[in-house]
């Protein structure tokens, strides 16, 4: 008896990996400083659940840092950012923010650039890592992009990181020796290089397969065209229907 549940046992377990291996990757290089980002992964999410393909999707996100040259713990206002940093004068920054506030309504973010502090995010992908490890990298994202973007959090304080993790029943000691983790900073800077290595110059960036890009904080129905497109070619489906095709200014890599 103890022969056969060992091996009821193994072919579960067989079974299992098999079905984990046959999920079609995405890959999303991202910042949580960036609002592109969070739109782009709203409207993201929206074309899987449109799809219904959400469980036959296996989602990583990737790290990507817009400005690596802010000092830790340095911590500004977006107005600031945008004077004292890119040399922007003050009305040109408030249009280009207003023309963001707008494009994140129609992805249901109701974004606050007055309330954002704009921060070193080095430390917020060490703990996305440390979500990744227990299969809420997602949920990590959603929990910064709302923290900066929404409740004006400083996303580069230890201590606020620790609470946001906490939200999603992380160990506080295992949040903070990942803050401190050598590994995890390894990790991330390999994530960095991997963009580089990819020609990825701007985020949010979505690899499909290991096929289709696309850049860009680009509508649902983009996002449904790619994933049906990388989907039907390949061998996660016997479907014939292949006639979908993505432009070439949508899902070139």
């Amino acid at each position: 008896m103890k022969s056969l549940d060992s091996s009821l046992f193994s072919a579960t377990l067989f079974y299992l990996y098999i079905l984990k291996i046959k999920k079609m990757k995405i890959e999303i290089w991202s910042d949580v400083m960036c609002p592109f980002c969070y739109i782009g992964k709203k409207n993201f999410e929206n074309a899987l659940e449109e799809l219904s393909l959400k469980d036959k999707i296996d989602v990583e996100w990737k790290s990507f840092q817009l400005d690596p040259s802010l000092e830790m713990g340095e911590a500004i206002t977006t107005a600031q950012y945008f004077k004292e940093k890119k040399g922007f004068p003050e009305n040109q920054a408030k249009q280009m923010t207003a023309q963001v506030t707008e494009m994140g309504k129609s992805a249901g973010i109701d974004f606050n650039f007055e309330k954002a502090i704009i921060t070193n995010t080095f430390p917020a992908h060490k703990l996305i890592h440390l979500a990744k490890k227990n299969d809420l990298g997602s949920e990590m994202e959603e929990e910064l992009f709302k923290a900066h973007f929404l409740e004006g959090k400083n996303i580069g304080d230890s201590e606020t990181l620790i609470n946001l993790g906490k939200k999603l029943d992380l160990d506080s000691d295992m949040i903070k020796e990942a803050l401190s983790s050598k590994v995890l900073d390894l990790e991330v800077k390999h994530e960095i290089i991997e963009a580089s290595q990819l020609g990825i110059s701007g985020v949010p960036f979505f690899v499909i397969n290991q096929k289709y890009g696309v850049s860009g904080a680009q509508p649902v129905e983009t996002f449904k065209e790619a994933i049906t497109q990388a989907y039907n070619e390949s061998s996660f489906t016997s479907n014939d229907n292949k006639d979908l095709s993505c432009s070439e200014d949508d899902c070139s890599i």
